[in-house]
């Protein structure tokens, strides 16, 4: 990436713009052995070779920090009235770094500090589900309903948080006061002491132990920070899924939820298809039906609302009403594309598993033209049972000519999951906003977890 040189002077030296031009002016710096005397001059600090008075500047021109924040400071880069963590770091790193992200002045813990405002945004925005973990001591202990509120999301004024990860850690009885570790993706005010206070157990001390896959590191005393690279820092927040995959000799997807986002449009086919005869969609529909069949689907409504259409009716009337979403309105999850082109270059077999019907799978196929992308497409309707009976796991490994542990599966929902488990496979979580509610189980069920195929690329 080009820029101007003497902003990388000034980035890389630690020097400020105008003492970036005097050492220009005084014929410091050379640019692929040749003396360089203009600031403007564009570079590309990953290929040319800068140096200031003979010593080369390396090509990183952004500055990365891990700092252990001790309590008492603000997570701020100035405050007219308290200490802030930056006060921590020299005058050279408090002029270009600021923190990422804040932490209370009383939340000790991990917390990054950079002058990569892009890496900041990113590592901040909700929209990039990066996940941050805490250690939390509260008073009180906690019952099965308190951790299922913080685990599905809690309304406040403002807003409802995403669902969360909560691992208890231990309860003692003698201080009356519960350890555990909080796994959100978001990072609103107070937002783990407001969760735990909505559930009536306040927190007493608060610490954040990891952003992503980075932990705070053991031997980083409380106060002290360390310098190190954007790959290093990058490596440890997104740790590899690669290894999930490249080892399998075939990939099965779910299709409504997993591969394409469509799990939206089938709460608007069932208002419209029972408002015909009168009738209105029952709270927890979608949840009695999931993972069933199609035609399993089609005898439980007919049977559980007295419908006078016959099977093969319903199931008409739901196609037409379906195809429609699934030729203009549906589209591919996050990054599958691109995933889907990486297990085919690979040569690593594909195949679908849905509970959906022949006819519709096929129509969302040819309408995001992936009919070419998979070896091998079935529908429960083959098999005897519906998931979350593994039935139409085994079938499509049979059908790829593979055995259930050379399979990884990608699902959505939960009886999907148990399938794949229940399979003998390696199952990966798919994140959809239909299912958000049972995440957490979800995530306790498989072997690991994604919001974007994207993550499956790094």
């Amino acid at each position: 990436m080009l820029m101007r040189l003497d902003k990388f002077l000034a980035q890389s030296g630690g020097m400020t713009r105008s003492q970036a031009k005097d050492v220009l002016k005084k014929r410091s710096v050379t640019v692929n052995g040749q003396p360089a005397t203009d600031g403007e001059r564009k570079v590309d600090p990953e290929n040319d070779e800068i140096r200031l008075a003979g010593a080369r500047l390396g090509a990183e021109t952004e500055e990365y920090y891990l700092l252990y924040k001790p309590a008492g400071c603000v997570t701020a880069a100035s405050d007219a009235k308290e200490k802030t963590v930056m006060e921590l770091f020299p005058e050279t790193v408090r002029r270009r770094c600021r923190p990422v992200g804040r932490l209370d002045k009383d939340t000790t813990g991990l917390l990054l500090v950079t002058s990569d405002g892009a890496l900041s945004h990113e590592l901040t925005s909700p929209r990039r589900h990066v996940e941050k973990t805490y250690r939390v001591v509260a008073d009180g202990k906690l019952g099965e309903e308190e951790r299922r509120r913080l685990q599905t999301g809690i309304a406040f004024a403002e807003f409802t948080s995403a669902p969360a990860l909560y691992r208890e850690l231990g309860y003692d009885e003698s201080a009356d006061e519960t350890t555990a570790l909080l796994t959100i993706s978001e990072g609103k005010y107070h937002q783990v002491k407001r969760m735990f206070h909505a559930v009536g157990n306040d927190v007493k001390r608060l610490s954040r132990v990891a952003v992503g896959g980075l932990r705070l590191p053991d031997e980083l005393a409380e106060g002290a920070y360390r310098k190190v690279t954007k790959e290093w820092l990058l490596s440890r927040i997104y740790p590899s899924k690669r290894p999930l995959w490249e080892t399998k000799k075939a990939v099965i997807f779910d299709l409504d939820g997993t591969l394409v986002d469509s799990m939206w449009m089938w709460r608007r086919i069932d208002e419209e298809y029972l408002g015909r005869f009168g009738l209105t969609v029952p709270e927890g529909l979608q949840r009695s039906i999931e993972g069933m069949s199609f035609h399993e689907t089609s005898v439980y409504f007919k049977e559980r609302f007295g419908l006078p259409d016959t099977l093969e009716q319903i199931k008409a009337d739901w196609n037409r009403m379906a195809f429609r979403h699934y030729q203009n309105d549906v589209r591919l999850k996050d990054g599958a594309a691109e995933f889907l082109a990486e297990l085919q270059r690979r040569g690593i077999r594909t195949g679908i598993a849905t509970s959906n019907s022949r006819a519709l799978l096929e129509t969302v196929l040819d309408a995001l033209k992936l009919r070419g992308c998979f070896t091998s497409i079935h529908t429960s309707c083959e098999v005897e049972r519906g998931k979350p009976a593994p039935d139409i796991y085994l079938h499509v490994a049979q059908a790829l000519g593979c055995k259930p542990e050379d399979c990884l599966v990608f699902e959505d929902i939960l009886p999907g999951v148990q399938a794949g488990k229940a399979a003998g496979m390696t199952v990966c979580g798919v994140a959809d906003d239909y299912s958000k509610e049972m995440r957490w189980r979800i995530r306790q069920e498989t072997d690991d977890y994604i919001f974007s195929f994207r993550e499956l690329l790094r």
